[in-house]
């Protein structure tokens, strides 16, 4: 029998092993997207998906509810309770899949004549009908089994069976694209490989958990889903807008440029979530367990915690970017990937979208959906708002300024929500951290400024030469921000070391 903190450190260390490989697929497969097929085919991939993106509405925030609610009846092994919400959980799936399945109809419809100019109007269509179906199949086949083992803090689990599917899909699409293989076929044969993945998730949950799918459900079984709806509509916009935004109002030129930026800030991003693995979960059921004293310390470690990470990787990540872009794009030369002050934007804007992970977890553990639903709202709208406003003026730099000013918004709105209305702390906290990781970074940018030279003008012409850059521009922040973190966080800093 594994215990909580077996189950999280499982947890972790699957879901980071998860996002290497996730990288490294990702990092894979758009290379030879470029060379094979060109900028413009990878930016039709990468809007497609985007906008196929939207059917993660599937979920519709109800996963994150369904955990929050499954907390109380598995720490009491109250099984009728689970299979409750399990059922309840499924028939409201079902009534979402509905609806989805129009919208995507009418986007098999009306999104070729978007890009009409481009491609015809059979190639983009057939190719979202393929890349369609393994994005329901992953939705609905086995998506409530795997909030279940997630929230039984068995998350591993459905992290492993999805790292065999990603190594699968990535080993099968390079040797098709490279025997020349159209981009359909290799599309095709990806759906049919994440098929898979839901279905093994569904199988083994229900060979664990006895659910009775006879059970009576109520309306109520599931309090506070439609917050929860709420709630992941305005995130899924918030980290669809750019490429729509720029589908809509730019080139698919554009498009490609902004998808090889967000796909190293997107690694690093997922790097940097993964380390949040489990911790829901926990926090979740020392809540439900009453034990407050026990969850205000956990969070307040673990908030100091992504501070001191998110300080060095997305400051380290905003120094590497266009070095990396430049060394990753060389040789494609039907766009323009080289966009200094695009990247340090897009990455700042993600920095704070993890800066506020711990905020964002406690709303999560404790359900407090829809106390907190207006500002996911107003978050969505004022990206899209300064998006479109920005775009045609300032293009790729434009979006990525309106995903940070939205990113800023929510994450203190997030941190004084909490420190009212949760841990009972005073918002000057989470201040004294905003500029402690404000003085941090500035020092480490001062010193790869004097030991390496101007940010924008730093350039390698290989992987080995970016190698070694990112080697010395990682020392320079250990030193500076691991020095500061020792001076003003000696008790953390010590602890922490003891422990690892």
């Amino acid at each position: 029998m594994l215990s909580q903190k077996q189950k999280l450190h499982f947890t972790s260390v699957s879901a980071i092993s998860l996002q290497i490989v996730t990288i490294v697929c990702g990092f894979i497969l758009p290379k030879f997207l470029l060379q094979y097929y060109g900028s413009a085919v990878n930016g039709l991939i990468s809007s497609i998906t985007q906008f196929l993106g939207f059917i993660t509405l599937a979920e519709c925030g109800i996963g994150a509810v369904v955990q929050s609610a499954l907390y109380k009846p598995l720490s009491c092994n109250d099984y009728l309770g689970v299979s409750r919400i399990i059922v309840s959980a499924e028939h409201f799936y079902r009534n979402i899949a509905k609806i989805l399945f129009v919208y995507t109809i009418i986007l098999f419809a009306i999104y070729p004549f978007i890009i009409i100019e481009k491609f015809d109007y059979f190639y983009t269509s057939s190719l979202i009908l393929i890349i369609s179906f393994s994005s329901f199949a992953q939705y609905y086949f086995g998506i409530t089994y795997k909030v279940l083992l997630a929230s039984d803090q068995f998350g591993f689990v459905p992290i492993l069976i999805q790292i065999s599917a990603l190594l699968m899909n990535l080993v099968m699409s390079v040797i098709l694209i490279v025997n020349g293989c159209t981009i359909h076929i290799v599309k095709f044969v990806s759906s049919l490989i994440f098929v898979i993945q839901p279905l093994t998730v569904s199988f083994i949950a229900q060979r664990w958990y006895q659910i009775d799918k006879k059970v009576k459900i109520g309306k109520d079984t599931i309090p506070q889903k439609w917050n929860g709806i709420a709630q992941h509509v305005a995130s899924v916009v918030l980290q669809s807008s750019g490429i729509t935004v720029l589908t809509l109002f730019s080139t698919l030129e554009n498009v490609s440029i902004y998808s090889i930026y967000f796909l190293v800030v997107n690694g690093v991003r997922s790097i940097t979530m993964s380390i949040t693995n489990g911790v829901q979960a926990y926090l979740g059921n020392l809540f439900a367990k009453g034990d407050m004293p026990a969850f205000k310390s956990n969070f307040e470690s673990f908030e100091w915690k992504l501070h001191l990470v998110v300080s060095l990787v997305f400051t380290s990540t905003a120094v590497l970017i266009v070095p990396f872009v430049g060394v990753y794009t060389h040789g494609i030369t039907d766009a323009n990937y080289i966009v200094p002050v695009f990247g340090i934007m897009l990455t700042a804007a993600w920095g704070m979208y993890c800066i506020r992970l711990p905020y964002n977890i406690v709303v999560l553990a404790v359900g407090h959906y829809k106390q907190t639903q207006v500002s996911a709202i107003i978050e969505a709208v004022l990206n899209l708002v300064t998006a479109v406003a920005l775009v045609l003026k300032f293009g790729l730099v434009g979006v990525a300024v309106g995903s940070l000013v939205a990113m800023i918004y929510r994450t203190c709105y997030l941190a004084w929500y909490i420190s009212w209305n949760v841990i009972n702390r005073s918002l000057w906290a989470f201040v004294k951290h905003l500029c402690f990781d404000a003085v941090s970074i500035a020092l480490f940018v001062g010193m790869v400024y004097y030991v390496l030279g101007p940010i924008q003008e730093l350039k390698a012409s290989s992987y080995l030469e970016w190698g070694f850059l990112a080697i010395k521009t990682t020392v320079l922040g250990v030193l500076t921000i691991g020095a500061m973190n020792l001076l003003f966080y000696f008790k953390n800093f010590s602890r922490l070391v003891k422990k690892r």
